[in-house]
């Protein structure tokens, strides 16, 4: 039983051996195999980083470079169409940078000035064109590749039916302007389209008052102050008409702009009830004289009357507003100390052979007579743009259209005479 025990352990024992022995020699075939191709890799990676390097590696997989692109030149207004000279003309380029850009006039065959933009990237003209002109453009520019590139072209021009000028009344004095005088812009062609002219004109004074436009014709506007300009003020008009379509194939001629200086106030109040003219200096009443206005016959316009002009003699004819010679109420005579104040030739003057009736009754053909030394007086002392407001005159009011009639409307209906309104 000895034996057999041994026996049986022994067995046993070599067979648990054997299986042991078998699952050591499988684990250490499974490690072989693995470390090998672990060893492959590492060669391989080694092989390759020790013929090509770690660049090799990195552009095995990066995107070849894109290819770069050759420089493009854009003239600007395009060819094909006339333009408004008053568009700037432009050269740009992309994918490179401008070397020179030479513009020529073809009418007078001087360059164009113009300048490159900081980066090169493009060039615009810096003086104004031509109407009805055409430009020959030559653009150089190096590409991002380095290529040089040449592009030529050719603009050309609007041709206008008609050029309008601008004119401005008054012209500036050293003497100033009063304050009732209206900024005035004439056109020697009729606008059509009045809003566009009206865009391009501005008014601006110092210190600010408000103001706005009047189209008395269809080429004639009027700028006034809400109120009588305050005085000392400094009042800029400026038309930038140039290249502006006025209509009907008419176009702004030029650019323009004037500055007027506002003197001192005077106003002078002439009653035809009480028969006297009072007058007021910044506000203060600083003389007052007697009058005669209009008779009923002809009787002097109500309302502000600005003055236009002096003249220190003139010979007054009634043919001029349609009483001529052999008709009832004709007269030619010479009057000395003329200050007009509508162009429906009523005046404030020297009257001597009215003295009689001044401060009584109103005999005249429908100017403000005066004593001669009063009319020396207030010839001395009031000139363009200062006011005379006739009242109870038994007239009818100034026409707005009649020079300066602008004072005559309230300030809601001056602002219905603007094309912008």
């Amino acid at each position: 039983m000895a034996g057999a025990g041994v026996e049986g352990g022994e067995n046993g024992g070599m067979r648990g051996a054997s299986g042991a022995f078998k699952a050591s020699e499988h684990n250490r075939g499974r490690a072989t195999i693995a470390l090998g191709l672990a060893t492959a890799v590492v060669a391989a990676l080694a092989l390759i980083t020790a013929t090509e390097g770690p660049a090799a590696i990195r552009s095995v997989a990066a995107p070849p470079p894109p290819p770069v692109p050759p420089a493009e030149i854009a003239i600007s207004p395009a060819a094909g169409t006339a333009v408004n000279p008053s568009v700037p003309l432009g050269v740009e380029v992309s994918h490179g940078t401008l070397r020179a850009v030479d513009v020529t006039d073809t009418k007078t065959g001087k360059k164009l000035a113009g300048e490159i933009a900081a980066g090169a990237a493009s060039w615009h003209s810096t003086a104004p064109l031509s109407y009805a002109d055409s430009y020959q453009v030559a653009a150089t520019a190096v590409g991002a590749d380095g290529r040089v590139f040449h592009q030529n072209g050719t603009v050309n021009t609007i041709k206008p039916g008609a050029l309008a000028f601008p004119s401005f009344v008054p012209v500036p004095s050293h003497n100033g302007v009063g304050v009732g005088q209206p900024v005035v812009v004439k056109f020697d062609h009729p606008v059509t389209d009045k809003a566009a002219a009206e865009r391009a004109m501005t008014v601006t004074s110092n210190p600010p008052q408000q103001g706005g436009w009047y189209w008395i014709s269809a080429s004639e506007a009027h700028y006034r102050p809400k109120a009588y300009w305050q005085p000392g003020s400094t009042v800029t008009v400026t038309a930038n008409m140039f290249g502006v379509d006025l209509g009907k194939g008419v176009f702004g001629q030029t650019n323009r702009s004037e500055t007027l200086q506002v003197h001192d106030s005077w106003i002078a109040k002439a009653d035809g009830a009480t028969e006297q003219m009072r007058i007021f200096h910044n506000g203060a009443l600083v003389n007052t004289m007697p009058i005669s206005l209009g008779s009923k016959q002809y009787p002097s316009h109500i309302g502000p009357h600005v003055v236009t002009e002096k003249m220190p003699t003139m010979t007054m004819d009634s043919c001029t507003y349609g009483v001529c010679e052999g008709q009832p109420g004709y007269y030619k005579e010479k009057v000395d100390l003329d200050v007009r104040i509508s162009n429906d030739g009523e005046f404030v003057h020297s009257a001597p052979w009215s003295t009689g009736q001044q401060g009584s009754s109103n005999v005249s053909h429908g100017c403000v007579n005066l004593a001669p030394a009063n009319a020396q007086w207030f010839f001395d002392h009031f000139g363009t743009g200062d006011v005379v407001e006739i009242t109870n005159s038994g007239g009818p009011p100034l026409p707005v259209y009649d020079t300066y009639g602008d004072w005559e409307l309230d300030w809601a209906h001056w602002q219905s005479g603007s094309a912008l309104h």
